[in-house]
């Protein structure tokens, strides 16, 4: 039996899809019950800060699926690490054969934000003793639908990797290769990405098109967008992080693409243009609740 946590989120929800669809026993670890009951599947409510109810959510799993959390704008707190880390002491516990996490491309010892947070369970993860399987997922295509920050408020596209391109993927893929190392023998290391990259200009005309309306590209170097999110009240610390991630992007740090979506899932990853016509709805409401903040039509 499957024990998937983050099961509300932009990878667990089509994750618990997929396994539905496999007919594969699972249940989902959620903190809101209204939440797992929405899901439509077996869950158990617990919270990664309550270790008891992670132990408990953990009876009768043989493989988690360990994706939760993110980095936090709070200076010299990640309580990510925190929380998986009692995650995979539980899974021991219980005798759990197998761990798939999610974790970010490039993660790596002294990396800012997500990258060192997940560098370091990653490794207690290896440590702990069950088999592993890590999935390193370059940026989500989700971003554009869900992430704060992808519009400006007169509903313009931020880009700040200049004319660096990013190979996206979509969260449907990362799910469908959870799926097949949760319920098969794979393990190891795997980098996600979508099969090409694209710079902030060419997203711009696709979403354009998919919209029907023209979305403008709003180009702002690292530091004018560390700038900017200090002007919101977001500490020096986590603002210099971004920075120097965002640095690191347009140099080309997500550029590259990788075959591991076809060679876990047996089908090529989704293109750009398949996942704005699934999403474009979404999209759009966003798109036009940005617009309107500016008092534009």
């Amino acid at each position: 039996m499957i024990l998937v946590t983050g099961a509300t989120g932009s990878i667990g929800g089509f994750l618990v899809r997929d396994l539905r669809r496999a007919g594969v026993p699972f249940r989902a670890m959620v903190r809101d019950e209204a939440k797992g009951r929405a899901l439509g599947c077996a869950f158990v409510v617990g919270d990664f800060d309550d270790p008891g109810s992670v132990a408990r959510a953990m009876e009768g799993a043989d493989r988690l699926f360990l994706n939760a959390g993110g980095a936090v704008p709070v200076p010299g707190e990640q309580p990510m690490v925190r929380q998986q880390k009692t995650a995979v002491d539980a899974a021991v516990k219980a005798g759990v054969s197998k761990v798939v996490k999610v974790s970010v491309w490039n993660a790596r010892p002294g990396g800012r934000l997500a990258e060192g947070a997940h560098w370091e369970i990653e490794e207690y993860l290896k440590a702990a003793g069950p088999a592993w399987a890590i999935l390193q997922p370059s940026g989500f295509m989700q971003n554009f639908v869900t992430g704060a920050g992808a519009f400006t408020a007169g509903g313009g596209l931020v880009n700040a990797y200049g004319d660096a391109r990013v190979s996206y993927i979509d969260c449907r893929d990362i799910a469908a290769c959870g799926a097949a190392l949760l319920t098969g023998d794979g393990v190891g290391t795997h980098v996600l990405t979508g099969p090409q990259g694209l710079t902030g200009a060419e997203i711009a005309r696709a979403l354009s098109s998919a919209l029907g309306e023209p979305v403008g590209l709003v180009d702002l170097t690292p530091a004018e967008l560390a700038a900017a999110l200090r002007e919101q009240g977001l500490p020096e610390s986590f603002a210099d992080d971004l920075r120097v991630l965002s640095e690191q992007v347009a140099a080309g740090s997500l550029a590259a693409t990788t075959p591991a979506v076809e060679d876990l899932t047996g089908r090529a990853a989704r293109s750009f243009e398949h996942f704005l016509a699934d999403e474009t709805e979404a999209l759009r409401a966003g798109f036009l609740a940005a617009r309107a903040q500016s008092g534009g039509q």
